[in-house]
């Protein structure tokens, strides 16, 4: 029998309509197994229905789980490594030579780092494009968190071939496992670090796999002016012709858009990542957020890996995400609070193409997170959905749930040994440092 879990006495934002979430106050939510059978006034469930365990909600928010829809989450390893350096030299000078000498093993217990410090922030589901992608999937399935992963693919790099065989192996071998809580992708890094016979190769082996495409995309100036220079066209408009946009499209940063460009995107229904706080670290740009949707395209809200950012926190990310498009307008209005909270839960979760996740309402995946609200920053309580996007913090996480099952409880990580996770996360961290610049 399938466990019942009721969620009870809380504010719930139910609902599942393209506008605001509804909140509910002294709502409940009733799990079932993976999936909500109910969210909303406490007087609409059926009273025969009777739970296997309660969640006392008073005095707390119930929310979908946020959706982190681009990251690289074992670069928490590289945290702090190289600050306040431009994205190419931040790249080429530091990153690439100290992953050089990653292995498996790094890879898998920076990634339970990266997992354990978004559980606590609420993060139920991330997409991630790296390497040794079967321990990442190894790392998803032993926390019970939800997962879109890529094998990072640079085509003009030694072990070319080998990377797209080991993303394909990723598809066929995780692609739906569990209970369906991975969905896998190919991932040509970007476009001027794929070239058009490699980006073909990688699109066939997409159209034999059946699986979608996760790529970096227009992310700086520098990229406008290569690809402009190398193929006479934007870095959208390369793309397109060759072909990727035929394949379900995840594309991180779209900082750099014309309005041909989001024409394309809309037509060709590629969804967009945004990542608002590496964008401004990296001096990357400013992405047209609320062009693109008023276009009609899919974004979801995104940190990057944490090595650019240097945190996983979505709460940070939904704030920066709504202030960069009202000053770079000079329009109080842009990307309001209820919008900006469905970037970062149903809007990521159509991104990454998971069906049925990213609301409270029936029928949907049950990740889902609670706040507690009880701290001074959270008084008084007028604006729920205001409240949430632009006072809440990380801290604030009590419980999380997902696919029905309670992973966080309490402020507590029920699937992870977080001491041994950080300790081995540092003595990781220090070799790797040492390893990339030069030492033995």
């Amino acid at each position: 029998m399938p466990s019942r879990v009721l969620i009870e006495g809380g504010w719930v934002f139910a609902g599942e309509g393209d506008g605001p979430f509804d909140v509910v106050e002294d709502g409940v939510v009733a799990v079932e197994g993976e999936r909500i059978v109910y969210a909303g006034p406490r007087e609409g469930l059926d009273p025969a229905w009777q739970p296997t365990r309660r969640i006392d909600a008073r005095d707390k928010a119930v929310l979908p789980g946020l959706v982190n829809a681009h990251t690289h989450h074992a670069m928490s390893l590289l945290r702090g490594y190289a600050d306040d350096v431009p994205l190419m030299p931040w790249l080429e000078q530091h990153i690439w030579p100290a992953e050089a000498h990653l292995t498996g093993d790094d890879v898998y217990w920076g990634t339970l780092l990266a997992i354990a410090e978004s559980l606590l922030a609420g993060v139920t589901t991330f997409a991630d494009m790296y390497f040794f992608m079967d321990r990442v999937a190894q790392a998803v399935l032993e926390t019970g968190v939800r997962a879109h992963l890529s094998r990072g693919l640079i085509g003009v790099a030694p072990g070319a071939d080998r990377a797209l065989a080991e993303g394909k192996e990723l598809v066929a071998n995780f692609h739906g496992a569990g209970e369906g809580r991975i969905r896998c992708a190919l991932a040509p890094h970007a476009p001027y670090t794929c070239p058009p016979p490699y980006v073909a190769r990688v699109l066939e082996a997409a159209e034999a796999l059946g699986c979608p495409i996760h790529t970096h995309l227009a992310e700086t100036r520098a990229e406008i002016e290569q690809i402009r220079a190398q193929y006479g066209k934007s870095p959208i408009r390369h793309f397109a012709d060759l072909g990727v946009f035929r394949h379900e499209t995840l594309a991180a940063h779209c900082v750099h858009l014309d309005a041909d460009d989001i024409a394309i995107l809309a037509e060709n229904r590629v969804a967009v990542a945004h990542n608002p706080i590496s964008n401004c670290k990296l001096a990357s740009g400013i992405a047209p957020v609320s062009e693109l949707l008023a276009a009609g395209v899919t974004v979801g809200l995104a940190s990057d890996g944490a090595a650019s950012t240097n945190h996983l926190d979505l709460f940070e990310e939904m704030r920066l995400a709504a202030n960069l498009q009202k000053v770079s307008r000079y329009d109080a209005t842009a990307l309001p609070a209820w919008q900006v909270l469905r970037l970062a839960t149903v809007g990521g979760a159509r991104a990454l193409g998971f069906d049925r996740l990213g609301c409270l309402a029936p029928g949907y995946l049950a990740d889902i997170v609670i706040l507690d609200l009880r701290a001074p920053h959270l008084w008084p309580r007028h604006d729920l959905t205001s409240l949430v996007v632009y006072s809440a913090k990380a801290a604030d996480v009590d419980t999380v749930l997902v696919h029905g099952r309670v992973l966080v409880d309490g402020g507590e990580l029920l699937t992870i040994d977080i001491e041994r996770v950080e300790r081995e996360a540092q003595e990781r961290a220090q070799r790797l440092a040492r390893l990339g610049r030069g030492g033995r």
